[in-house]
Formats: C-alpha cells, sequence, structure tokens
C-alpha cells in the first residue's frame, strides 16, 4: 500500500538541512558512522539537459531553477547529513543519441539519479535507459505525455501536454460537433500535443485535424493557408523554439488570426514580444510566468534566481521542483533506488506554483495552470494572470 507523504512549506527549510543526499547506487556502503540508516558519504546527480542547440534557453531557465531549488533545499550547503552532494553537468545539445550516451557515461561511473531533459525526444531516450539500469531519472520540461507512465523509474518534474491541452479546454463553452485545427512542429513535443488534442478536445465531441511541420522549415506561409482551407472552429497551437518569431509572423499575415479563435500556450520571456500585434488577439494558456503564483516558495525562488544574475521563467520552477523533489527521495530511500520510488509516489509538496502532488500511480505531475493574457505595456507586452485553473480540472488521464 502506497501511503502519501507532505512536505509542508512551514518545515520545509528545517527538514531540507537533514534531507538532501543526491545519488549514489543503491549497493553503497554505510558511512563511516556504520548506522544501517545512514545514506553514503557522497552522491553524485547526474543532470542533462540542453545548455546549447536549439533548446539552450529552455535548459538554462531549467538549470537556474534546479540550482535555486538545491540551494533552498540543503539551507546553501550542498551538503546534507554529512554526505556531500555533488552534480555533475552534461549538455545534451537538445540530441537524444548524445543525451543516451552520456546517461550511459554518467551510470557507468555509479550514478543513480538522473535529471533534466528539456527536449521531449532526450526524455524519452533517458526514460528507456533509466529503466535498463534501475536508476532513478527526473524528468524536466519535456512535456511529451509518453513521459507519464512510461516505466517504474521515471517521474516528471514539470507539467504535460494534457494539462496544457485540458486548459485550452477551459477557454470553450461546448466544443461538441466543432473543428479543431492542431497546429504544430511535427516533433515528440508537436506530435503530443496532437495526440493529447484528440483525446482531451476530440473525447468532448470535437473533430480534430492537424497541420504538422518539419522542425527545419524557416517559411511558413503555405501552412498557415493550409489552416485557413481547414477552416476549423478554434486553431490549437503548439510551438517550442527559435522560429516562432517567424511562425507568428505568417499566421498574423495570412489572416489566421483574424478569422479564427486561436489558443496557445503563453511561451517563455523571450517569446512576449514575438506575436507582435496579434498579442492580443490570441488566448493564451501558460505553465508559469513570475508573476503568477503568490506563495512564499516562488518569492525564494525569483528572489535566488535574480540574485544569481537570471530571470525566473516558463521552466524555472521544473528545475526547482527537480531539487525538492530530490531532496525528498533521498531523505526517504538514502541512495536506494527502490526506496526513493517509493518515497516519491504520491508525494504532496508545495513549490513555485503552490500544492504539487505526484501521482502515485503513472509519476504524473499535478498542479494549477493558468489562463493569461498579453497586455501592452510601453513598446512590448507583459503577461497578466486571467485566472488560476485547479489541479483537479486539468488532470491528465492516468497512463495505462
Amino acid at each position: 500500500m502506497r501511503v502519501t507523504k507532505k512536505l509542508l512549506l512551514g518545515s520545509m527549510v528545517a527538514t531540507a538541512a537533514l534531507a538532501l543526499a543526491a545519488c549514489a547506487p543503491s549497493t553503497a556502503a554505510p558511512s563511516a558512522s556504520g548506522t544501517a540508516d545512514a545514506g553514503p558519504e557522497e552522491i553524485t546527480v547526474g543532470v542533462i539537459t540542453s545548455e546549447t542547440g536549439p533548446l539552450a534557453g529552455y535548459g538554462k531557465q531549467y538549470l537556474d531553477g534546479f540550482k535555486a531549488g538545491l540551494d533552498y533545499a540543503t539551507d546553501g550547503t550542498n551538503e546534507v547529513g554529512g554526505t556531500t552532494i555533488t552534480v555533475d553537468y552534461r549538455d545534451d545539445a537538445g540530441d537524444p543519441d548524445t543525451a543516451v550516451n552520456l546517461a550511459k557515461e554518467l551510470i557507468g561511473e555509479g550514478v543513480n539519479i538522473l535529471a533534466g531533459s528539456a527536449s521531449s525526444g532526450v526524455a524519452l531516450a533517458v526514460a528507456e535507459q533509466a529503466a535498463q539500469n534501475q536508476v532513478l531519472f527526473l524528468s524536466g520540461p519535456a512535456a511529451a505525455d509518453a513521459v507519464t507512465g512510461i516505466n517504474d523509474y521515471t517521474f516528471r518534474t514539470g507539467r504535460q501536454s494534457a494539462q496544457d491541452v485540458a486548459t485550452a479546454g477551459t477557454f470553450l463553452d461546448d466544443i461538441s460537433g466543432k473543428t479543431v485545427t492542431v497546429f504544430a512542429q511535427n516533433n515528440a513535443f508537436g506530435q503530443g500535443n496532437e495526440a493529447a488534442v484528440k483525446a482531451i478536445l476530440g473525447g468532448k465531441g470535437a473533430t480534430v485535424n492537424s497541420v504538422l511541420v518539419a522542425e527545419d522549415v524557416t517559411e511558413f506561409t503555405p501552412f498557415a493557408q493550409q489552416v485557413l482551407t481547414a477552416q476549423p472552429d478554434l486553431v490549437f497551437v503548439a510551438w517550442a523554439g527559435a522560429t516562432s518569431g517567424a511562425m507568428w509572423q505568417a499566421m498574423s499575415q495570412q489572416g489566421v488570426l483574424d478569422d479564427i479563435p486561436v489558443v496557445t500556450g503563453l511561451g517563455d520571456t523571450a517569446t512576449f514580444g514575438a506575436y507582435g500585434e496579434a498579442s492580443e488577439k490570441i488566448s493564451f494558456l501558460n505553465h508559469y510566468f513570475a508573476g503568477a503564483p503568490d506563495n512564499d516558495v516562488n518569492a525564494a525562488m525569483v528572489e535566488a534566481v535574480e540574485a544569481a544574475g537570471g530571470t525566473p521563467d516558463l521552466f524555472t520552477p521544473d528545475g526547482f521542483n527537480a531539487a525538492l523533489m530530490l531532496v525528498h527521495a533521498i531523505e526517504e530511500g538514502k541512495g536506494d533506488v527502490d526506496a526513493m520510488i517509493s518515497a516519491l509516489e504520491g508525494f504532496e509538496f508545495d513549490g513555485p506554483k503552490g500544492a504539487m502532488t505526484v501521482r502515485a500511480s503513472d509519476h504524473a505531475l499535478l498542479q494549477e495552470m493558468y489562463q493569461v493574457k498579453l497586455v501592452a505595456d510601453g513598446s512590448g507586452f507583459v503577461p497578466e494572470l486571467v485566472d488560476t485553473v485547479a489541479a483537479d480540472e486539468v488532470a491528465p488521464a492516468e497512463a495505462p
């Protein structure tokens, strides 16, 4: 029987000082104290994410949050109960093959906790390695729904595409009998969104079709025209990366935003100006922006990231959550993989977005989501919170 465990905000700092030992192999010998309950004297965590490549910006946000979360959870010591914590950061450049090689290297060196993954393709590949080698994997911003429930060893530290799509549905009234066109990149992220729209909005009676675009495309006019030709009642856009600006320009120039309601996820700060004149015509679902949550954990994260010279952004809380989950896993499991998995299943904690729950059955991370609009601010635009959507309202269906 699984028992739900809670990490209450008021006791977070006090308990964290006793918590964070990271990831030596589960067969590690007891510490010098000789007590059976002691963790290893030194633990290394392998963090694999995009420091270069097309998703480098997302990787930086994750790393900023992870470092702030680790500092928060260990009260700035990077040492817990006599255990020294070492983090080995590796750059996958957004390439799954590179990530797999890095995972194998780290596992070969004795690491039994991996974290990271801005790319969904990378997350799926590393999750496979985690299962094959029986190591814990705390997946990062990667949103593909296929990551949820992929195996016993993989946990989410952020949201997934199904939560995005469910949030999009909260903008709509009755969609039964309506047509929804998914406009997305033809990659794991885009395909995950397509599948989620078909499952969630299609399940409510909508007819769903898709326009999927190769990642290397830079001219989007023909694809915007395809959207118009489909004559949908709603367009759901799922896009990430450096081509966002050119895509939105084409959508605007071809009149898509004037003729059809469009909903999409609000990206990171760098994209706020990418929508141009279309900004106030789009309905935005949102995972996170710094002004959305109002709680002490978020305030602490924002302060720490800014003090380090960074900017809290879309995926910063995913890294922060990873550190908090890591702390709890090691506090309870002391480096033993099976024990750490048991500790995380059903875990409830307060993260930057508020109350979070690790669903025991498939390791989805249940959390609130946001409805947001962009409003003019001088020569640019800033996000403004419209509504907070309850975690249970956008919880994804349980993975089989």
